[in-house]
C-alpha cells in the first residue's frame, strides 16, 4: 500500500487565502482553528467550506492562535491538513481479497487522543488488520503526532475517514462483516467466536462506544479485569481484543 500513501512535508496552513485554497483544492483538512468572534466575509466563507467538508472547527482566543502560528500572519485562521492521505473502505476489502483472508477492520468511535490513534494503527498493522476506519466528526485525524506514534505503520495500514460510522457498519454488514465492540457490560471476550469477517469497534477514551454504534454491533465483548480500577486505555483495549481475534484466527 505504500505507493498509495503520500506523506506531506507540512500539515499546518496559515492565512485566509491559503486555508480557503486548501479546502477548494480538495486537500483533506482535519481541523480548523478560527479566531473567536471574527465575523468578516472571508472567514465566514472558510467556515462554510469547513462545515461542507465535515472539518472539526475550534473557535479560540487570539493568544491560542499566536501560539499555534509559525508565520505570525495567520489572519485569524489556521488549518491542519492530514499528514497522510486517507484511503477508501473499499481499498481495505480489496486488500483482504488479495491476501486471501477474511476482512479484519478496526473502527474507532470518536478517538480524540492522537497518541491513542497512532498506537492503534500500529497495533492494527502488527495484528494483520486490513484497515482502520475513523469518523470525520469529533475525532482526531492523521496528524503528524499520529504518524510518529504509529512508528511507520501508516505507510502500510490504510485509514479511511467516514461521515457516518453507523451507516458504514451497515454497508459492511452487506459485505459479510459482523461487528464486536468493547464495553464493560458485555460477554467475556474468551467466550465469543471472533473468527470470520470482522470489525472491531473501540470507543472514545472517556465515554466508550456511542449508543447508536453499540446497537449496530452484533456482539459486545468485555475484557476480564482483576485490578481495583475498571477501565483500560483505548489503545490497550484495542490491542487486547485485536490479539484475541488474531489467536482465534490462527490455524488450529
Amino acid at each position: 500500500m505504500e505507493e498509495n500513501r503520500t506523506k506531506t512535508n507540512e500539515n499546518k496552513i496559515e492565512g485566509r487565502n491559503a486555508v480557503l485554497e486548501a479546502f477548494r483544492s480538495g486537500k483533506p483538512v482535519d481541523k480548523l482553528y478560527v479566531l473567536d468572534g471574527c465575523q468578516d466575509g472571508p472567514v465566514r466563507t472558510i467556515i462554510r467550506e469547513a462545515r461542507k467538508h465535515d472539518t472539526l472547527i475550534q473557535f479560540v482566543e487570539k493568544e491560542r492562535l499566536s501560539q499555534l502560528s509559525e508565520t505570525g500572519h495567520h489572519q485569524g485562521v489556521i488549518a491542519f491538513t492530514a499528514a497522510y492521505e486517507y484511503s477508501e473502505v473499499s481499498d481495505m476489502l480489496e486488500l483482504a481479497r488479495k491476501k486471501g483472508e477474511d476482512p479484519f477492520l478496526i473502527l474507532l468511535d470518536n478517538i480524540e487522543d492522537p497518541h491513542n490513534l497512532g498506537a492503534i494503527i500500529r497495533t492494527a498493522n502488527l495484528a494483520g488488520a486490513h484497515g482502520v476506519i475513523i469518523p470525520k466528526r469529533r475525532a482526531v485525524g492523521l496528524t503528524a503526532t499520529v504518524a510518529k506514534t504509529s512508528a511507520g505503520a501508516l505507510n502500510y495500514t490504510p485509514v479511511a475517514k467516514v461521515t457516518n460510522l453507523k451507516k458504514t457498519m451497515e454497508d459492511l454488514k452487506k459485505e459479510g462483516l459482523w461487528f464486536v465492540c468493547a464495553d464493560m457490560g458485555g460477554e467475556t471476550m474468551y467466550d465469543l467466536n471472533l473468527t470470520g469477517p470482522i470489525g472491531l469497534v473501540i470507543g472514545n477514551e472517556g465515554e466508550g462506544v456511542s449508543r447508536l454504534v453499540r446497537e449496530t454491533c452484533d456482539f459486545i465483548a468485555s475484557i476480564p479485569m482483576k485490578g481495583e480500577i475498571d477501565s483500560l486505555n483505548a489503545s490497550v483495549a484495542a490491542g487486547v481484543l485485536a490479539y484475541e481475534i488474531v489467536r482465534q484466527r490462527l490455524p488450529k
